[in-house]
């Protein structure tokens, strides 16, 4: 995506898009994929994940073989760094899937396809059909948190928080931390009994800016971040840069351990999977590597998972997960009839056990099924998402993308004490100011 000539020739595709889409003579195909009569149920996802055209692959042959008769599932895939650009030109073309993998800005009501009206309200529609409810509500909220509005279904739905080593910790006498300041207490425990206390992938970026962001949304409060993008409250008012001074002194402390900055994700995972450190902030895609056996070698048993801890004073509190919704997952509206609700009933009710006993993987679906052998720990949180019912989002969630590179960049220097607190909030409240 940094290709200069790749951006201009996105950049010049939206230009057009929504004159294209407004055309009358826009020329449509043969129905196969996309147009207003589809003949199949064409699927586009990201070529890099294969998890939700598996899926559906697996429900075509069986729970949803009756949807799969009337519109057979014709699944296809293109580059994650070309979505934009693939879905902005199928747009222009009139040619778009029935269910298609889109930018976070290109469905949002200001976006080109949702100013555009191309596509399908989901709440509405699962109302309609009578299957709303097989829609979690933690993961309806942060569908419509992050997007706007119901645009997309929670396929990879995911909560976020601590996971630790139980042992560890029973080593130490420690009980899992529920406030900042005992985890702070703990990590300098595992520092003092040479164990790094909290590993992440610092050259990444993202997992500690998550840290950050949960630090503020415990603080102020769930909508912390919304109170920015309303430009009724600053990043650098002191509240906030109190989350940014938290995790500095973390570093300072030495509490990630040696080379924070410089290590990727398979040293951090590693790191904790080996036993070499006592906690790592992930998301629930961590399961993956916590079941496979190669992988963890202090056993899936001896594996914790907390919410982030609150903090005193706050007025958050650790109900409120962190949670994303992956990648949207949109309808086209032209491409939308009586045989796409079938295929959207048949999913809705069947998805989440699907996908939970095939693959492992935990969804924003209902578990309308029994699933057999599932481990402890995937079971856990796929029962918070049940549960749950507030969330949070990351820390960039609702910014541009050169504010979010630039917080994702700048703290590694923020760790390692090259920028002070305040300066780096007030830098990226500057990203703000400057692309409103």
């Amino acid at each position: 995506m940094s290709r200069r000539g790749r951006f201009r020739i996105v950049a010049a595709a939206i230009g057009v898009l929504s004159v294209a889409v407004a055309a009358t003579g826009c020329a449509s195909d043969d129905g196969g994929s996309g147009g207003d009569n589809p003949s199949s149920f064409s699927l586009l996802t990201p070529a890099e994940n294969a998890i939700v055209r598996t899926e559906f692959a697996a429900l075509a042959k069986g729970e949803c073989a009756t949807a799969e008769k009337g519109m057979p599932l014709k699944a296809e895939t293109v580059a994650q760094a070309e979505v934009v650009q693939k879905i902005t030109l199928l747009a222009g073309q009139n040619a778009l899937p029935v269910m298609f993998v889109a930018g976070t800005a290109q469905v949002k009501p200001d976006g080109d396809l949702g100013k555009n009206q191309l596509v399908l309200d989901y709440e509405k529609t699962l109302k309609d059909l009578g299957v709303w409810d097989n829609i979690l509500p933690a993961a309806a909220q942060t569908v419509k948190s992050v997007y706007g509005g119901m645009v997309s279904l929670p396929y990879q739905y995911n909560i976020e928080g601590i996971f630790y080593n139980k042992k560890l910790f029973a080593d130490q006498g420690l009980t899992a931390p529920k406030t900042w300041g005992e985890l702070v207490s703990a990590a300098q425990k595992f520092k003092g009994a040479g164990v790094t206390p909290i590993t992440e992938a610092g050259n990444q970026g993202w997992p500690i800016t998550r840290l950050i962001g949960n630090h503020i949304f415990r603080n102020v409060g769930p909508d912390a971040m919304k109170a920015v993008k309303a430009g009724q409250a600053k990043l650098t008012d002191p509240a906030y840069v109190a989350g940014a001074a938290a995790v500095a002194e973390l570093g300072k402390q030495g509490l990630f351990g040696e080379g924070i900055t410089s290590r990727d994700t398979d040293t951090a995972n590693t790191q904790f999977l080996t036993g070499k450190a006592a906690m790592m902030y992930n998301g629930s895609w961590f399961l993956a590597n916590l079941n496979d056996p190669k992988q963890n070698q202090i056993g899936v048993e001896n594996v914790g998972f907390i919410p982030f801890p609150s903090v005193d004073g706050g007025k958050g509190d650790s109900g409120q997960w962190p949670a994303n919704a992956g990648a949207a997952i949109a309808v086209s509206t032209k491409a939308y009839g009586p045989k796409v609700g079938d295929w959207l009933s048949c999913l809705a009710k069947n998805y989440g056990s699907s996908a939970m006993q095939n693959q492992g993987v935990i969804s924003g679906f209902k578990l309308n099924k029994e699933v057999s052998n599932v481990p402890p720990l995937t079971k856990e949180l796929q029962d918070i998402v049940a549960k749950a019912d507030s969330t949070v989002l990351w820390f960039e969630a609702l910014w541009d993308a050169k504010t979010t590179k630039d917080a994702q960049t700048n703290v590694a220097l923020l760790v390692s004490g090259q920028m002070s607190p305040q300066q780096y909030m007030s830098a990226l409240q500057a990203d703000l100011d400057q692309a409103k």
